[in-house]
């Protein structure tokens, strides 16, 4: 046993030739078509309708959607490439487009074929966008604890309720929601609640405010009233009373998407750190010359790279169909990515001195990116309780 996995033959990294040709492809597009545009990006705290057309020409919505349903049919690596090219350059860009994966997955895990045909595949091709609209004023961490409902009334649902720091919440087309359809059991709180996808244009269904946040600037971030939605029948995803399991399954396959956006951070400051030591002189000879630079560099280059390592192998852990060990490394990568990355940015300003801390190199934007990626999709305190609650379950057999 390896704790706490059962043996050592789960650590492997499956890297092919496609995912390298891959990497190259997104990797081309990010420099050449997305890199100029960032700082205006982020000052209009949009990203340009330019560039979302290019990335739906590229497939970048729908990596790992079948292709029957519209996507390019990739696996969980690929994606978590993707996620990390496109963060090198521009995080707030990854979360536009990430943020469909937290609707498609759970309707591709759990939902009718009707719900797969009719909402999934324009999301994938780009031509619609979609969030997932489950965190609520009083309910993040504590999923369990939302307080929005939806009562069956005469074959529908009847949606109200309230979500707050929604991804494209104030831009989407679709929603995939989570409300209470029973009051909560003392002893099991999860239960109760259900999943359904709703639709913007349906009445009650309103954007109260775009949220300004620390980082991530031209992602969309809102905040969403739900005031009597009615909701047909057949827009349940599963069954109802299982939504609570539905958004942690979905949360367990992206969160290795986040883990890959924080390990693109650290690659962008890592570069930057880098560049500047070696052009910048001081004191007769470049910065790079000295000892205390060096150690940063070292310390970085070691620990980006054990990042990308974890990254890689809880999405070959999910692509080989292992599911249980595959949980536990994406929290290890989620919380390792982000914290390295913040380590390594913070870094890169030190050398860059005082150019670290101008809004013209890049640099501190960062650092306000990733302070972010900390928190979304389960803050890292929370990783750390998934951690070990899943190894005391499986191998020890106990509740925590």
């Amino acid at each position: 046993m390896v704790l706490p996995f059962k043996s050592a033959e789960v650590f492997s990294v499956e890297v092919s030739e496609k995912h390298e040709l891959f990497r190259k492809a997104v990797r081309e597009f990010m420099e050449r078509d997305v890199a100029p545009y960032v700082e205006k990006g982020e000052a209009q705290r949009e990203v340009p309708k330019e560039i979302l057309e290019k990335a739906k020409e590229l497939g970048l919505y729908g990596i790992t959607v079948p292709e029957e349903y519209g996507g390019q049919g990739g696996d969980t690596l690929m994606s978590a490439i993707a996620q990390e090219e496109i963060s090198r350059i521009w995080p707030s860009f990854a979360t536009r487009v990430a943020a469909g994966a937290l609707f498609t997955t759970p309707i591709l895990l759990f939902g009718s074929e009707e719900l797969k045909k009719k909402y999934v595949p324009p999301v994938a091709r780009g031509e619609k966008v979609a969030a997932l609209a489950n965190t609520e004023p009083s309910a993040g961490s504590d999923v369990a604890g939302m307080q929005s409902t939806a009562k069956k009334i005469n074959g529908k649902y009847i949606l109200n309720g309230r979500k707050i720091f929604i991804t494209n919440g104030g831009i989407a087309d679709y929603y995939v929601v989570t409300a209470r359809t029973s009051p909560p059991d003392p002893k099991a709180r999860w239960k109760g609640i259900s999943m359904f996808v709703v639709e913007r244009e349906w009445k009650g269904v309103k954007v109260v405010s775009r949220i300004d946040t620390l980082g991530l600037k031209a992602s969309n971030t809102a905040e969403l009233i739900f005031e009597d939605v009615e909701i047909p029948e057949e827009n349940v995803v599963g069954e109802e009373g299982n939504g609570f399991k539905y958004a942690m399954a979905t949360f367990d396959r992206t969160r290795v998407g986040v883990a890959a956006q924080a390990l693109g951070v650290a690659q962008a400051a890592l570069e930057k750190m880098v560049s500047y030591a070696s052009q910048r002189i001081a004191f007769g000879e470049p910065i790079v010359m000295f000892e205390l630079v060096q150690e940063k560099i070292a310390e970085s280059l070691t620990e980006v790279n054990t990042a990308r390592l974890l990254t890689y192998w809880a999405a070959t852990l999910f692509d080989k169909g292992l599911e249980n060990e595959a949980i536990v490394a994406a929290s290890m990568a989620k919380y390792y990515s982000t914290e390295i990355a913040e380590k390594v940015v913070i870094r890169a300003i030190t050398v860059h001195g005082g150019y670290g801390v101008a809004t013209s190199t890049g640099v501190e934007r960062l650092l306000r990116d990733v302070e972010v990626m900390k928190i979304y999709e389960g803050t890292n305190d929370i990783q750390k309780l998934t951690i070990v609650k899943e190894t005391a379950r499986r191998l020890l057999g106990i509740k925590l």
